[in-house]
C-alpha cells in the first residue's frame, strides 16, 4: 500500500452560501479573530442562556444553514455538547457563533458548522471507535462520544491535551480518551478504528494511520500544503482507499515527525 499524494492545485471557488462561509470562517489565522465585528447571524449567549443558545445555533447555522447538514444524531449531539465550556472564558458570549476562536497555544476550536459537517460525513454509527487526531480543545471528541462507543484522540501540545483531557472528564464524557503525544503515528495499540479524523492538514495521509483504519473504514482530512488544502473523504476497500473530495478548506498544518519525512 503507498501513501496518496495530494497534487497541488488552485483553491477552487465553491457555489453556494455553505461553502464561502466555510472557507471565511472555519481556520482563522491566529491573533485575526475580530470579536468588534460579529458575524451576521451569529448567536451571542449569556451565562444563564447557553442551553438556550445552543438550540438557536442549530436552527440557525446548522438546519436553517442551507447546507447539508441533516443526520438528526448530530443535530443532537450538536445541541447536547455544551461549547462554552471548551471556550476560554473571556469567549464565552461567541461559544455559538458561527466563528472559529483562539483556546491559546496558537490553536482555534473550529467553528461549530465544520464540526457538524465533519462529523456528519465521518458517518458515525454507535457501535463504532473512532480516533481524532489533534483535540486541541477537545470539543469535536465530545460531539464524537456522543454518536459512537469510544474516541481516542491525541493532542501533541501537551498543556492543551491536558486542559482538554480535563474538561472531558469534569463533563462526564467518560468514552474519550486522550493521549499527549505525536498523531503521526496514531494509538497502534487501540486499533483498529473504525473511522479517523484529522484535525489538521497533511500533505499526503500517514501510512501508520491507513494502516489502523479497519477495512471499510471512513477517514476525514484535510490534505494539500499549508497554503490552501481540499476536505477528502476516504473508505478503506481491502488494499486500496477510495477517496473524493469534499470541499476546499484551511486547517492549521499538523507538526512534529510529519514535518520530517517520516517513514512508513
Amino acid at each position: 500500500m503507498t501513501m496518496l499524494p495530494i497534487h497541488a492545485r488552485p483553491l477552487l471557488a465553491v457555489g453556494g452560501r455553505c461553502g464561502r462561509r466555510l472557507l471565511a470562517a472555519a481556520f482563522l489565522p491566529v491573533g485575526l479573530l475580530a470579536l468588534a465585528s460579529v458575524p451576521p447571524g451569529c448567536v451571542l449567549a449569556q451565562p444563564d442562556d447557553y442551553a438556550a443558545a445552543r438550540i438557536r445555533m442549530v436552527e440557525l447555522q446548522l438546519e436553517g444553514s442551507g447546507c447539508d447538514v441533516r443526520d438528526p444524531r448530530v443535530l443532537q449531539a450538536m445541541a447536547e455538547v455544551p461549547r462554552h465550556e471548551f471556550v476560554p472564558p473571556p469567549l464565552r458570549e461567541y461559544a455559538y457563533s458561527d466563528s472559529a476562536l483562539p483556546i491559546g497555544f496558537g490553536q482555534t476550536i473550529s467553528q461549530p458548522y465544520v464540526v457538524a459537517f465533519m462529523t456528519e460525513r465521518l458517518e458515525p454509527k454507535p457501535s463504532d471507535r473512532v480516533l481524532e487526531i489533534g483535540t486541541g480543545s477537545g470539543y469535536q471528541a465530545a460531539v464524537l462520544s456522543k454518536l459512537v462507543a469510544e474516541v481516542y484522540t491525541i493532542e501533541i501540545v501537551e498543556p492543551l491535551g491536558r486542559r482538554a483531557e480535563a474538561d472531558l472528564r469534569r463533563l462526564g464524557f467518560d468514552n474519550v480518551r486522550v493521549r499527549i503525544g505525536d498523531g503521526y503515528r496514531g494509538w497502534p495499540e487501540a486499533a483498529p478504528f473504525d473511522a479517523i479524523i484529522l484535525t489538521s492538514a497533511v500533505s499526503e495521509v500517514p501510512q501508520p494511520l491507513i494502516g489502523q483504519l479497519k477495512d471499510g473504514g471512513r477517514l476525514i482530512a484535510p490534505l494539500g500544503p499549508s497554503s490552501y488544502q481540499e476536505l477528502y473523504l476516504l473508505k478503506k476497500r481491502g488494499e486500496k482507499l477510495e477517496r473524493r473530495a469534499i470541499l476546499p478548506v484551511r486547517f492549521v498544518p499538523m507538526t512534529g515527525e510529519v514535518l520530517k519525512g517520516a517513514p512508513p
